[in-house]
């Protein structure tokens, strides 16, 4: 299916090995048809977008041969010290920070327990894009053959319409623009007021 969404009550919330956190799991997928798949094996997907809630400073998990970007959703940040560079600080309302998944990272936070997004995907199969955008208005995507859209609305409410379908999204919610199995370029329209992210994934070509 090229349109569909996930509800933020949908997402699969599990608490970490170590007791820092918690991970709500949007979705994992193939760059394969289908592409988007809420009960993926773990570990057995290209790509993936998560919601971790940090409650506590300590190590992130390593992800060998992944590209990571991290998204401050809520809570007064976050320093991230990498291992050979300079930390970084991420801060509200919307700081973010692109890395390597083998990267050795330790995170402090600011002032209390933070919200955040995570998008991941293997860097020898995918490439990746994230950006922020606020939502006035109407916003028309083209998703080219071997691509795969998601919008995350961070707040607000919003519509995604395709040709032959239309979704309603609440915040909290995810939709996905399925073309990665496609030969031809699917065009939508993202119509409504709040934030998103928008999340771009392209099957890499050999």
């Amino acid at each position: 299916m090229p349109l569909r969404s996930i509800p933020a009550n949908e997402y699969r919330r599990v608490r970490w090995r170590n007791g820092g956190g918690w991970t709500r799991e949007i979705a994992t997928g193939r760059m394969s048809s289908p592409s988007v798949d809420v009960a993926t094996p773990a570990g057995d997907w290209d790509w993936r977008l998560s919601i971790a809630e940090i409650e506590r400073d300590g190590p992130f998990s390593e992800f060998a041969g992944c590209d990571r970007v991290l998204v401050l959703l809520g809570g007064n940040g976050m320093r991230l010290d990498f291992s050979g560079r300079e930390g970084v600080e991420l801060h509200p309302p919307h700081g973010r920070i692109a890395f390597a998944g083998e990267d050795a990272v330790q995170c402090a936070l600011l002032d209390g327990s933070t919200t955040d997004f995570n998008a991941m995907v293997r860097r020898a199969c995918c490439t990746m894009q994230v950006f922020h955008r606020p939502l006035v208005g109407s916003m028309v995507f083209f998703a080219e053959a071997g691509v795969l859209w998601a919008v995350h609305l961070m707040a607000g409410r919003a519509r995604v319409q395709s040709e032959d379908a239309a979704i309603q999204l609440e915040a909290g919610d995810t939709a996905f623009i399925d073309n990665v199995a496609g030969t031809t370029s699917l065009r939508s329209i993202l119509d409504g007021g709040g934030d998103a992210l928008l999340v771009r994934i392209e099957r890499r070509h050999a």
